[in-house]
């Protein structure tokens, strides 16, 4: 597991990368100044899916990722 500092450089530079300067600053803006509640997204995320659904993408996404 990488530290807190490690993984907050490492996911700016993966939002810069994909959206770009500009948009990963609306993006953190609007997080910010929302009430934007990570735990109740996160719980509804994948409500639609089976563990099996869910192991799938993510084995798919870790292949990806090598």
């Amino acid at each position: 597991m990488i530290n807190e500092t490690v993984l907050r450089i490492e996911a700016i530079d993966l939002l810069i990368k994909t959206f770009g300067v500009l948009d990963t600053e609306r993006f953190i803006t609007s997080i910010k100044s929302s009430n934007f509640d990570y735990t109740e997204w996160h719980k509804n995320l994948w409500k639609d899916k089976n563990i099996e659904e869910i192991h799938k993408m993510a084995t798919e996404f870790a292949t990806k990722k090598i």
